[in-house]
């Protein structure tokens, strides 16, 4: 987190929630992120949810496996939902958006998709717009600004989906 700053220095890596950050409300724009009593629950729910999406993609694409075109669909849209639902919780005081970009390349680097969200400075290209969304809980306009960044990258850089089987 170098380079960020902070109200306070002793708010860096810390939760909302937690002891001295129990009454902390942050917000994006005019959205308010979930009450900061609420982010424990919010982020084991986050967990929960991310466990079971990558044990159902682990279970069709074990990770040796090149992904087909419904995988890809997956993990972008798994990418996408990440980092969307940690925008709307907003665990820390600041740091929020480098976090959600890091889960979003986390999930795509997992599947052999190339890290295309870049950590600073903040993208571009309808990035903003989106984040905002996620804080009402809509994740597919991260989804559709991921999958044009994923339009954006050289042909040798793309990920190359399976052709369906024929039967």
């Amino acid at each position: 987190m170098a380079g960020l700053e902070a109200p306070r220095l002793d708010y860096i890596g810390r939760f909302r929630g937690e002891s001295g950050l129990k009454r902390i409300q942050v917000h994006l724009g005019p959205k308010k992120a979930v009450l900061a009593n609420t982010v424990g629950l919010a982020l084991a729910a986050f967990e929960r949810r991310v466990r079971s999406v990558v044990a159902a993609l682990y279970a069709r694409y074990p990770t040796e496996q090149q992904l087909d075109a419904d995988g890809l669909a997956a993990v972008i849209d798994l990418g996408a939902w990440a980092h969307a639902e940690w925008v709307r919780i907003h665990p820390f005081v600041n740091g929020n958006g480098r976090t959600a970009r890091i889960w979003a390349n986390f999930v795509f680097m997992r599947y052999g998709v190339p890290p295309v969200v870049r950590l600073r400075p903040r993208p571009d290209g309808g990035y903003g717009a989106a984040s905002a969304r996620a804080m009402d809980g809509e994740w597919k306009p991260t989804a559709v600004v991921f999958r044009q960044m994923l339009l954006e990258l050289p042909a040798r850089e793309t990920p190359r989906a399976r052709s369906p089987r024929r039967k």
